[in-house]
């Protein structure tokens, strides 16, 4: 079993997993039984394994919330889950107890330091609330549970609902065979097929938040196969730097914007580390802008990777640096066992070369639902594979391209716009640090282009400039016609823009969804 860091602190997996096996007989005398759900409303600690693999052990899903929600959208989670018991950091708990339905046991995690530190928390908001049970204390009050483990179920994520309720995708307990290939499809994506039998050559880092898909797979499969693990309470980009030089960490699981914030470094800080342990990066979840890989390229070395997946069908692309290089803008082509196709509205699919919904299946991984209405699933599926809501192509050597979010697709006069191609024009603009680009209302077109540029601190942009930074890399019809100016832009933890909150000014009073 590899090693857990959290700052100067660290734990063996093999205490993790003793005090995980205490956890198991903790909620056993709460009453959890095989198929209940246990929420975990936590910042990345190591808390999040004990509770977790402890949950599994007795049968129970695992459900990680967003700490994110709104009282209103945790509530609806809660309730909507049937969990029967909360764990939660302290801190978390304040704004959120209303929310816990009657019946449920709330289980207050202490914040540690580092937590502390990294969100700037102080006393008053760490607290310990008076009338819960402390994670810690009552964790060991239980003996070891020496039972043989349960069939363990999936952890349940809820998807971001853009236009209606949250759904939490769970999976059926898998078989051992469904196991493997699930186990294949993560080696691949993290970089670890080549090292299963030698996991203490693995260092890889926890730098997304935990309650997203991504994160909770990778560390939760980062820790059954024996690797060390760096956890990160949250991202910074020069700490990363210093953590890489520190544990010599040698794999990674991002996202695109991390990949922005480290370019935005000044040279001095970026050439400040020592990075040479690095072997395999990769990421995903996001579109990442070429110019943007294209640097991480340069500077890291050939070891950036990327994969393309969905919390409901898992990762089923993945493409080297040579690929991209070779293909830039692409997230791959098909693994093994993996399926996609591209299909017009009706379902058929469409010629090589040519946009359509994108569509896909991973044969062989236990089946997913949508926890409390399958009907959802059913609505989600096109001639047995899954339509996430990308829109994309497949070129003739069969290496996908994604164009947009469905959701995000802006049509104007009949045409189809898709903002992540402005979007990546603008993120090579100088004195810019991030943009967001969507439609909004137009009484003669339907929707017209709007784009929210972030500066970067002390640029002067001008929508001006802007326009004619744009002039010659875009089409005319793509050209924004409203440019706004945001020093913060909305962000879940990970990073990710809550584009739908930039959106929802223009058409609240419109009566259309958005």
């Amino acid at each position: 079993m590899g090693v857990v860091w959290i700052g100067d602190r660290n734990m063996d997996g093999a205490e993790i997993s003793r005090r995980s096996a205490q956890a198991a007989t903790g909620f056993r005398s709460l009453g959890v039984v095989p198929g209940d759900c246990v929420a975990l409303c936590l910042r990345n600690d190591i808390p999040f394994f004990e509770a977790g693999i402890g949950a599994a052990q007795i049968g129970a899903f695992r459900v990680a919330v967003n700490w994110h929600y709104t009282l209103d959208e945790f509530q609806y989670l809660m309730i909507d889950s049937g969990a029967k018991v909360l764990v939660i950091h302290a801190d978390l708990l304040k704004p959120l107890r209303a929310g816990v339905p009657d019946g449920v046991t709330v289980i207050v995690v202490p914040v540690p330091d580092e937590i502390r530190s990294a969100y700037g928390l102080d006393d008053d908001m760490t607290k310990m609330p008076e009338g819960t049970l402390n994670w810690e204390t009552w964790r060991e009050s239980f003996a070891v549970d020496v039972s043989p483990p349960a069939e363990s179920p999936s952890t349940i994520i809820y998807t971001s609902g853009t236009t209606g309720r949250p759904k939490g995708v769970k999976r059926t307990i898998p078989t051992p065979e469904q196991t493997a290939v699930q186990a294949a499809m993560l080696a691949l994506s993290y970089g670890f097929t080549d090292l299963l039998d030698r996991p203490s050559e693995i260092v890889t880092a926890i730098v997304g938040p935990i309650y997203h898909a991504a994160p909770n797979a990778h560390a939760n499969f980062s820790f059954k196969s024996g690797a060390n693990i760096v956890v990160t309470p949250r991202f910074d980009p020069e700490e990363l730097l210093r953590l890489i030089e520190k544990h010599r960490i040698t794999h990674l699981n991002m996202v695109p914007i991390m990949f922005n914030r480290l370019l935005k470094l000044p040279n001095d800080v970026r050439t400040r580390y020592d990075l040479s342990s690095l072997r395999f990066v990769a990421h995903a979840a996001a579109p990442c802008a070429p110019d943007v890989k294209r640097a991480m390229i340069d500077w890291w070395g050939p070891i950036i990777n990327e994969y393309y997946g969905t919390t409901e069908t898992g990762n089923v692309t993945f493409c080297t640096s040579a690929e991209w290089l070779a293909h830039p803008g692409t997230v791959g082509r098909v693994i093994p066992r993996a399926e996609i196709r591209i299909v017009d509205a009706s379902g058929n699919e469409v010629p090589r070369g040519t946009a359509g919904i994108v569509s896909t299946k991973l044969w062989g991984v236990a089946e997913f639902t949508y926890h409390g209405d399958d009907s959802k699933r059913r609505s989600a599926e096109i001639g047995g594979l899954i339509t996430p809501g990308d829109i994309g192509y497949l070129d003739e050597e069969g290496f996908l391209f994604l164009c947009d979010r469905a959701n995000d697709m802006i049509i104007s006069g009949g045409v189809n716009i898709y903002p992540a191609e402005i979007e990546a024009q603008l993120q090579g603009m100088p004195g810019l640090a991030d943009c967001a680009v969507f439609g909004i209302p137009n009484a003669e077109y339907g929707e017209s282009i709007c784009a929210v540029v972030q500066p970067q601190p002390g640029a002067e942009l001008t929508e001006a400039g802007v326009l004619q930074f744009l002039a010659g890399k875009i089409a005319g019809y793509k050209m924004p016609r409203r440019v706004e100016f945001k020093f913060e832009l909305p962000r879940e933890d990970s990073g990710k823009i809550f584009k739908r909150k930039l959106r929802e000014p223009f058409w609240e009073n419109t009566g259309r969804a958005i």
